[in-house]
């Protein structure tokens, strides 16, 4: 069934699905995907790959796999919905082209899986057109202001590390506290989005000691900085994912003398399928996310047990993102229309998780920059297992 759509996909550069009766009146979204249907298919409409799909399609084709799912789901709850969806990634349509028709088809909202280029792209049309453009993929603005229908959904660093300087201070409070880091440019912002954030805290700000090390670094260059009297939170000041996973498994190995908490930046979930290793066991390793979840709620698990029965894998993160994404933000224009920027606020349509969508304020200029989730997960892992999700 998905190769015949991805088929139909390469003739016609996009798909237009109606969930609709024609007497009534259909909210018009535009979905993009970077799905590379023309290195998919060649002259022949004849699928390339036999039964596989190669690593580059994978974020794309997943993102696609969760926004049908959410459009068979707003079907078959009557939603009146009129659905283009487009690959980012066609030779004969250049994203400006694709733009130019959904324009011409007066979608009422853009969603995009994006990259930093494209955003820019989406973002100015949305503002252009005074509709809302959501994007589930991207942790940073890529440099977009003065725009209040960017919708940004993947929390920013700013936002993680400020979490983090929270997170601490409401459970760690008086426990030292050491940011281990390398040198580096992410590693210089970090540094200074904590000191930042310590000045302007009105509870009591954290005593931070900062250590630099290279890569290589020796586990007597750590414990030189600790003792054993007390439980140590350990911050890795770095997106670098190999430098924390050596901290952590440079911690664990002497967790027996040192007891230490190891808090990771966003990037540390990409290890979190390593935790249950003898190296990791000991100290509590926790890190931050905006997309946590649970798979317990009935629409995940329902999700989960279609890829089990169909596509024999498990649903990645990105088919939840493009389902929420889709079917979210398609309930909340069909309850709130033109005025949907205006209650972008709202808790309703919740699905796997919860967000807080917040404007964010140029403080040179006073003005709204665009909106972006600050709801934050924090995982807690120790001994293999999650112990905590606050």
């Amino acid at each position: 069934m998905l190769l015949v759509q991805l088929n139909s996909f390469a003739q016609n550069d996009s798909i237009n699905y109606k969930y609709r009766d024609s007497l009534n009146y259909k909210h018009r979204i535009a979905v993009f995907a970077p799905l590379y249907l023309d290195s998919a298919f060649d002259s022949f409409n004849t699928y390339r790959y036999d039964k596989t799909f190669p690593k580059f399609i994978n974020p794309g084709l997943e993102f696609y796999e969760g926004v049908q799912l959410a459009l068979d789901s707003l079907n078959k709850s009557g939603s009146q919905l009129e659905v283009f969806i487009y690959d980012t990634r066609s030779a004969t349509q250049p994203i400006a082209q694709q733009l130019s028709r959904a324009e011409s088809d007066s979608v009422e909202l853009i969603i995009a899986h994006a990259t930093v280029q494209e955003n820019k792209m989406f973002a100015d049309a949305a503002k252009a057109r005074q509709i809302l453009y959501i994007n589930p993929n991207l942790p940073n603005d890529g440099g977009i202001t003065d725009n209040p229908y960017f919708v940004l959904l993947n929390s920013t660093l700013k936002t993680h590390v400020e979490g983090i300087y929270r997170f601490v201070q409401r459970y760690y409070a008086l426990n030292p506290v050491i940011v281990f880091r390398k040198r580096g440019q992410m590693e210089d912002m970090i540094k200074n989005y904590l000191d930042d954030f310590g000045k302007s805290t009105s509870s009591v700000p954290l005593k931070i000691k900062y250590v630099d090390l290279i890569d290589s670094f020796s586990l007597y260059q750590l414990t030189q900085h600790l003792d054993t009297n007390r439980q140590w939170v350990c911050i890795a000041g770095t997106l670098d994912e190999q430098f924390t996973r050596r901290l952590a498994g440079q911690l664990a190995s002497v967790s027996k003398t040192y007891n230490t908490t190891v808090v990771g930046m966003p990037t540390f979930e990409n290890a979190s399928k390593d935790f249950s290793k003898p190296e990791f066991k000991g100290p509590e390793i926790i890190y931050s996310t905006p997309f946590y979840n649970s798979l317990t709620v009935k629409v995940s698990i329902a999700i989960s047990n279609y890829f089990t029965t169909k596509m024999f894998a498990r649903p990645s993160d990105m088919v939840m993102r493009g389902y929420e994404a889709a079917w979210r933000f398609s309930k909340l224009l069909i309850q709130y229309k033109k005025d949907l920027a205006a209650n972008l606020t709202t808790k309703e349509f919740l699905l796997f998780r919860e967000f807080d969508i917040q404007p964010v304020i140029n403080k040179e200029t006073s003005t709204l920059d665009y909106f972006e989730n600050k709801k934050l997960y924090f995982i807690k892992w120790q001994d293999g297992v999650i112990k905590g999700v606050y």
